[in-house]
């Protein structure tokens, strides 16, 4: 036992320095799914338990797998682009539209289109009916990456009189990047009652990393520049490299068979609360916080014969309870630096109500199927939709983080030539979709977000 875990403690951190750099964004900057088997039925399954990996998804489901080890990779590549129509203002102070921040025009497309995203699961059973299990995996995070355009501004404040200047870069500083990257480790016990049904815990631990460039053009909106008067530029805001933040929540599953033919699960996980992002302080709301949401899954297979099986799940995610992930945008008018006549500090960048990317929570509705084929193969499907979380008054800041696919067509299978030793791949397309609406510091002005995605997973699992 020892031994195997040093080398599945040495694989952890493989797999993990691998993750880093890596961001990918799904349903908002969740993945669709964990798993292969998981992914290629659109992320439904929670009362299907087939993998170690599965245990991430509901850790009730730790009973139920065996001993086993799953391993394996995604090539994920979103495709993501923005664009910024012509501008009555232009960056200059108009009496209709006020002083103007202009971007652009532009249309660019993001330079990070590839990500390669681990995953790692062992389970053990145990005497009693019960079992854990340790699963490595990422699961949200945002990458862009635009190089190029243009923004016009005062640039001795946004909201100041002319001369107005026309600068390099979408916010006028350059090229703009950004990446948040997270990566989890769950540690999972669980139990099998008298009657059949399975509880599960699991304790959380998180890792995200957090880089962003070309954003200094907002410092006269942090509270940092506000508390000194307008006299001292912020300096944990933009451009100061790779910053790490940790943390750790609670899971909590169910899995219940309610016939022969019928399984219900259900999984909530907590807010993961995460040290902060120091070294830009100055950007998220509450000095640099910057929690993981809680978020609900509750799902049903039915199994129609000896071959088929179909689920149907429910995810719910609380983006909106972080506060620099669901603050309006909006709440920096209200910032005594911004030009608006505004007196509350704590609505600046940084403060404890900072605006934010003012994004909405989201619920995804998810159908998936398995069918075995024979002794060999077995076949998988799955279609998934959830609203995207942008509203289309939220546009300036979410150029950063456009996640506005809302469908995925997914597709897999297993090949198990030989007893106990599987291989999967999952398949998975998320059609392009848009969102459009005006500039938040110019309202002559419109931006549109573009994206689509695709993803292919293979991993190996190995049963004891």
């Amino acid at each position: 036992m020892i031994t195997f875990l040093n080398r599945y403690s040495s694989l952890v951190l493989v797999f993990g320095l691998c993750l880093a750099g890596n961001a990918f964004a799904t349903n908002g900057y969740f993945t669709h799914g964990t798993g292969t088997k998981n992914k290629s039925m659109a992320g439904s399954g929670i009362a299907l338990p087939e993998d170690a990996i599965d245990v991430a998804n509901n850790p009730a489901v730790v009973t139920e797998v065996g001993d086993q080890l799953t391993f394996g990779a995604a090539l994920f590549s979103p495709v993501r682009d923005y664009s910024t129509t012509p501008s009555q203002a232009n960056g200059q102070c108009h009496p209709q539209f006020g002083c103007a921040f202009t971007i652009g025009p532009n249309n660019i497309g993001s330079g990070s289109e590839y990500f390669v995203i681990p995953h790692i699961a062992k389970s053990w059973q145990l005497e009693n009916n019960s079992a854990w299990a340790l699963a490595f995996y990422g699961r949200g995070g945002m990458n862009t990456e635009w190089d190029g355009g243009s923004a016009s501004f005062d640039p001795d404040g946004l909201a100041g009189p002319a001369p107005t200047m026309t600068f390099p870069g979408t916010y006028g500083f350059g090229d703009t990047y950004m990446n948040l990257s997270q990566a989890f480790l769950d540690i999972t016990w669980g139990k099998k009652l008298d009657n059949g049904v399975s509880l599960g815990i699991a304790a959380v631990l998180a890792a995200q990393m957090f880089e962003v460039e070309g954003v200094a053009a907002f410092g006269g909106y942090t509270r940092s520049f506000a508390a000194s008067g307008g006299t001292q530029m912020p300096t944990a805001l933009s451009n100061n490299g790779t910053d790490w933040s940790y943390g750790a929540g609670l899971k909590f599953g169910l899995h219940a068979p309610l016939s022969d033919r019928v399984s219900f699960g259900v999984m909530y996980q907590t807010e993961t609360f995460m040290t902060e992002f120091d070294d830009y302080a100055d950007l998220f709301a509450e000095q640099g916080d910057f929690d993981i949401p809680a978020d609900f899954k509750i799902g049903l297979t039915f199994k129609a014969n000896d071959r088929w099986a179909w689920n149907f799940d429910i995810q719910h995610t609380w983006f909106s309870d972080v506060d620099a992930v669901g603050n309006p945008i909006q709440n920096l008018f209200a910032c005594p630096t911004a030009g608006q006549g505004g007196t509350a500090l704590e609505n600046c960048l940084g403060g404890e109500n900072g605006g934010g990317f003012g994004w909405d929570d989201m619920t995804t509705f998810k159908l998936g199927m398995r069918y075995q084929a024979g002794e060999d193969w077995t076949w998988r499907a799955g279609y998934s939709y959830g609203e995207q979380p942008i509203p289309s008054d939220q546009m300036t800041f979410n150029i950063l983080a456009p996640a506005v696919v809302e469908s995925h067509i997914t597709a897999g299978f297993t090949l198990e030539r030989t007893k106990g030793r599987q291989f999967n791949m999952a398949f998975m397309f998320a059609p392009s979709n848009e969102v459009s609406g005006p500039n938040n510091f110019d309202s002559s002005q419109t931006v549109n977000l573009k994206m689509y995605e695709w993803e292919i997973e293979a991993s190996y699992s190995l049963r004891f």
